[in-house]
């Protein structure tokens, strides 16, 4: 029967230190190993949460602070370039540590997010999603990080599909919540952030008390099974002693991080979208309630969360990745394509919709889950030591696709925001209709602008969805430098040759 690595009852001093003190001496049994993986994964389900709750109510929230879509794409755009910079602070995790930046992150995030239904303007909104975004862009390097020095490489795509449900399970949780929520409380965009923030400060709790991390020199060494515990730690304070942390940056900024790193970050600008947009297009352009399309929004998270799990197993038991990255994008393709041509046809069943992001979503996971395992296993192979640089360098390029994609976005779909203002319009022409009043000549102009983009909007969204295609057929160019290998059979071999020389 496995234990903690700390005493059950420690002093009250211990306990204080406890809480900024986090080093573990020895790697630790697969059930306190298994007990942190869970509390960083939960962390990062609710980080996510925070980040995305936005984006699934999102109609709503413009309607209020009486938000254009312009504005909100912009300001989408100015916090993911912040959140970039973020990422890159978090490279100083491998000076600093990881534990602490995670456990009280969580704590200001939370605290934010309550406070964000409470801004006067959207001015101040934004700013205070900028600096949520800020802080879990150092967070959201963090957490991988962790889940890595947890996981010895035979384990890690499990492991990092199980990481990967963090957004995944975020974005389900946002839409479920929204879905089953939002009509029984009047709408209430606001009610959505108060749960969300509420759920952020359960879990800082958890992890205040329950997050752990390994010592420098137990996480600065390559472990390719759980057989290599032993030797880790016998070799753990000469591997501090000799970990090269010089000129970081030098080291990490190589061909084989930077182009798979560009990669994954093109190759989901279909899902920074989903997160982002995909709320506001089923309603504009399919005629969804809000929460009517986080049920679909719903379907395709719960599909994207199951594949992750599956992918991950079956990558680690057959000991390669790039076969799944391979197959994980061919189906991506096809499904963005199937998407695409819905586009022109607004009265697609709900049913058929759910599926066909369904089965997107099972795409995009087939090719994550082991693309993280493999990406990690690359900068093991250049410098474990200095994991969190390298994966500050895979989350400042998302962060920059992100907010390159938005901005792009808008002048691609420039129908949207005209059609994100359609309602209150629409209203105030049948308000006038009913009153007896004939709409003046401005609001005539408007409806006339409405009309033109409902009919533009179709074929603009079309155009954006091949744009996510290209982008998913470099990705594919893009993640060969990594480590691994084709053949399992290869694999295997590789295995029981490092076996051989222990």
């Amino acid at each position: 029967m496995t234990t903690l690595d700390h005493p059950a009852a420690p002093e009250p001093r211990a306990a204080i230190d406890r809480l900024w003190k986090r080093d573990l001496d020895r790697y630790p049994e697969t059930g306190p190993r298994v007990w942190y993986l869970a509390v960083v994964v939960l962390a990062t389900i609710v980080l996510y949460c925070e980040q995305y709750v936005t984006g699934g109510v999102a109609p709503l929230v413009l309607a209020h602070f009486e938000m254009s879509f312009l504005f909100y794409v912009n300001a989408l755009v100015i916090g993911g370039l912040v959140g970039a910079f973020g990422a890159l602070a978090a490279g100083l995790c491998d000076k600093w540590g990881r534990a602490n930046l995670v456990a009280y992150g969580l704590g200001v995030t939370g605290v934010l997010t309550l406070l964000i239904p409470s801004m006067p303007n959207k001015w101040a909104f934004v700013v205070l999603l900028t600096v949520i975004g800020m802080v879990e862009g150092v967070i959201l390097v963090a957490t991988p990080a962790l889940v890595r020095d947890f996981s010895p490489q035979l384990g890690r795509a499990s492991a990092m599909g199980f990481w990967t449900l963090g957004p995944v399970v975020a974005s389900l949780i946002v839409s479920f919540v929204a879905n089953r929520t939002l009509e029984r409380l009047d709408n209430s965009w606001a009610s959505q952030y108060y749960i969300m923030g509420a759920f952020g400060l359960v879990v800082f709790a958890i992890a205040l008390g329950g997050l752990r991390e390994l010592k420098p020199g137990l996480r600065s060494q390559v472990m390719v099974s759980a057989d290599d515990r032993a030797k880790v730690e016998a070799h753990a304070a000469q591997a501090e002693a000799s970990a090269d942390l010089g000129r970081p940056w030098a080291q990490m900024l190589k061909f084989d991080i930077l182009a798979p790193a560009a990669g994954i970050s093109i190759f989901l600008i279909i899902y920074y979208t989903a997160v982002g947009f995909f709320t506001i297009y089923l309603t504009t352009t399919f005629g969804f309630s809000t929460s009517r399309a986080n049920g679909i929004n719903t379907w395709y998270w719960a599909m994207d969360a199951i594949a992750l799990v599956i992918v991950g197993v079956v990558s680690d038991r057959t000991r390669v990745r790039k076969p799944f990255m391979a197959g994980g994008t061919v189906l991506a393709v096809v499904m963005t394509y199937v998407f695409l041509t819905r586009a022109s046809h607004p009265h697609t069943s709900f049913t058929a919709l759910a599926t066909i992001v369904s089965l997107l979503a099972v795409g995009l996971a087939i090719a994550y889950a082991p693309w993280m395992a493999a990406f990690t296993e690359t900068i093991e192979r250049r410098n474990p030591a200095l994991m969190a640089h390298g994966l500050a360098v895979w989350g400042w390029t998302t962060r920059i696709a992100v907010a390159g994609s938005v901005f792009a976005l808008q002048y691609v779909v420039s129908s949207a925001n005209t059609l994100v203002d359609a309602p209150g319009k629409l209203a105030e022409a049948k308000a006038a209709q009913e009153a007896g009043h004939a709409p003046s000549a401005a609001l005539m102009h408007q409806l006339a602008d409405i009309k033109q983009a409902a009919a533009d909007a179709p074929h603009q969204w079309q155009h954006w969805w091949w744009v996510c295609i290209v982008a998913q057929l470099l990705f594919f160019a893009l993640m060969l430098p990594l480590a691994g290998r084709w053949s399992p059979r290869a694999a295997k071999a590789d295995l029981e040759a490092a076996e051989a020389k222990k």
